[in-house]
């Protein structure tokens, strides 16, 4: 099922329409300043897609005893601004002013800690899996509206886990088209 209802951003700075699961898991950026979009990829348990476990990571619920790969992650605080599901489905747990918690110990262009001035978006898939076409027009859709508030976050400014926390992190990988997403 594709979802392609207008979005908008609204004062609060949360997508609409979208399914709102807020986090706990943010603060206050330093200087409210978004200049970067990141590209992230998440499924749990690994490789397999669908079910409430995204969520649960977010909202600080998961219960590691649901699968064994839980149990060396249901403590950490983490969170991303938006989840796009396989079918589309738009899922947002960060208002895009506050600082969600998804980039780690990351670089762009000089700068340490990017979460201070970044917007995180997971994908739900695999480095290595190929995603749909549902969640390239959801991405192009959220990132267009993202420009249009947000003017610093430019097409160089659109970058992939990988780019910002190299040798740690992989995602969203070779299954993800930088050429189809740009092309949209």
């Amino acid at each position: 099922m594709t979802h392609k209802s207008a979005l908008c951003i609204n004062a609060e700075h949360w997508l609409s329409p979208a399914r709102y699961c807020p986090s706990p898991h943010y603060d206050d950026r330093p200087d409210g300043e978004v200049s970067l979009l990141v590209v992230h990829s998440i499924s749990l348990p690994p490789a397999q897609y669908g079910g409430p476990y995204i969520d649960q990571l977010f909202l600080g619920t998961l219960n590691p005893e649901h699968d064994p790969y839980f149990a060396s992650i249901h403590q950490l605080g983490v969170s991303a601004h938006c989840l796009i599901r396989r079918d589309g489905e738009l899922v947002q747990y960060v208002a895009f002013n506050k600082r969600a918690w998804h980039a780690g110990q990351s670089r762009f262009n000089g700068r340490e800690r990017c979460n201070d001035f970044a917007i995180g978006i997971e994908l739900e898939g695999t480095d290595t899996d190929t995603f749909t076409e549902a969640q390239y027009q959801q991405l192009t859709q959220v990132t267009q509206l993202l420009q249009a508030r947000y003017p610093a976050i430019t097409a160089q400014h659109i970058v992939g886990h990988s780019d910002i926390a190299p040798g740690r992190k992989t995602d969203p990988g070779c299954g993800f088209c930088w050429d189809f997403l740009n092309d949209l």
